[in-house]
């Protein structure tokens, strides 16, 4: 079952066109739990963590992530000034991730800073933290202030890279075929060739 969740909602990070994806899990604690245990072994090697984010009194959260995107992602100037300001230790990795995912447990409502950890743009970020409404210029996986070009073709390709592997894993392929470790030839590459070809994404630029 978390297979079939990771390839709904994470198809993106899967294929290593995405910083990552945070979505919730009905599943049973212990289940779900012992899944995760297990696609960690193949996640890790991959470049990969998933992590478990227990909510009192709603449901758990299942953080994918990459972290070598996401440190690039986190030493950008404006997203480090954003996380130091809402005092997340930026010099280490780690330990803003556990940040996050301790307000992520404890705060009814999501921190808005999470849109750094799942690769929003920085500028898009700080502007829906300071006035989600005002400035809005189009709406996909997040509200757009800056770039909508950019967004929108980044959407469409999150789109169609999620379609791509759900078409894969009806057809039977398994999830440590889908995981992507990024090489040489870019992985946005690798999902569109699929697109085209019908070849299952990932495949060739997957490490034993």
């Amino acid at each position: 079952m978390l297979c079939e969740a990771l390839v709904n909602h994470c198809s993106p990070t899967l294929a290593g066109i995405k910083t990552a994806n945070l979505f919730s899990c009905v599943e049973n604690e212990e289940q779900l739990n012992r899944e995760i245990r297990d696609l960690n072994k193949v996640l890790v090697r991959k470049g990969l963590r998933l992590i478990r984010v227990k909510r009192k009194n709603k449901p758990t959260l299942v953080y994918l992530y990459r972290p070598d995107r996401l440190m690039k992602d986190l030493a950008a100037p404006e997203a480090g000034d954003i996380l130091r300001k809402k005092g997340y230790p930026c010099d280490n990795l780690s330990k803003c991730v556990s940040c996050l995912i301790r307000r992520l447990a404890k705060e009814e409502e999501f921190p808005h800073e999470v849109g750094l950890f799942l690769g929003y743009p920085p500028t898009d970020v700080k502007c829906f933290m300071n006035n989600s409404r005002e400035g809005v210029k189009c709406v996909g996986c997040w509200k757009v202030y800056g770039n909508v070009q950019q967004a929108e073709k980044t959407f469409e390709q999150f789109k169609s890279c999620t379609a791509a592997y759900q078409k894969q894993m009806r057809a039977g392929t398994p999830i440590d075929r889908l995981i992507v470790q990024c090489g040489n030839e870019s992985c946005s590459s690798c999902v569109q060739k699929s697109e085209h070809t019908g070849e299952k994404p990932g495949l060739h630029t997957i490490s034993a």
